[in-house]
């Protein structure tokens, strides 16, 4: 075991609930410990999550930004040719902040879905990661995370639905699932 400190990359995928409540959950963890946060939601930008509110007191030590639309249809033709532009414009400010070291840590919500969707290469992704400065740790969130990131990942975890409300009929609830 090593005990040399570094950033890591970080993976909550599966189908289960929970992956960017706990990404939020270490951004929370790190900010408490002065890191500097920022989440980049990917595909998140039509509803109003209350994370959006829950970061406001720590300024801009915990800076997060729903950079999509919302809901994408993917596949062939029906992607959407918006949607790829903002994905797209999502991965440049990403790959932006992540080599710029100006963050601690660097929160990619929901990318697995963008990258599974073709919107994204996860090579490009791959290669952005393996050259980020030394101390900055990335997060990728999403069901399906890709092969070649979770081969280079320090810690994947997989959520997986043992039993959902919805099952039973309750719809989201806010505050719990948004």
């Amino acid at each position: 075991m090593t005990d040399s400190r570094r950033g890591l990359i970080l993976i909550n995928t599966g189908p289960g609930k929970g992956k960017t409540t706990a990404a939020l959950g270490t951004g929370l963890r790190a900010v408490g410990c002065g890191m500097r946060v920022l989440m980049l939601q990917f595909l998140k930008g039509s509803w109003h999550y209350g994370e959006l509110d829950g970061v406001t007191p720590f300024g801009e030590n915990f800076i997060l930004k729903q950079l999509g639309r919302g809901f994408v249809k993917v596949g062939g033709a029906e992607t959407d040719p918006e949607d790829l532009r903002m994905v797209h414009a999502a991965w440049d400010e990403a790959r932006e902040a992540i080599l710029s070291g100006d963050w601690d840590l660097v929160i990619l919500d929901e990318i697995n879905y963008a990258i599974g969707y073709g919107m994204l290469d996860p090579e490009v992704v791959r290669k952005t990661l393996l050259e980020r400065p030394e101390m900055v740790h990335v997060i990728l969130t999403g069901r399906n995370a890709h092969p070649t990131l979770v081969e280079i990942a320090d810690t994947v975890t997989e959520m997986r639905e043992v039993k959902h409300a919805y099952q039973k009929g309750i719809l989201a609830q806010r505050g719990i699932e948004f």
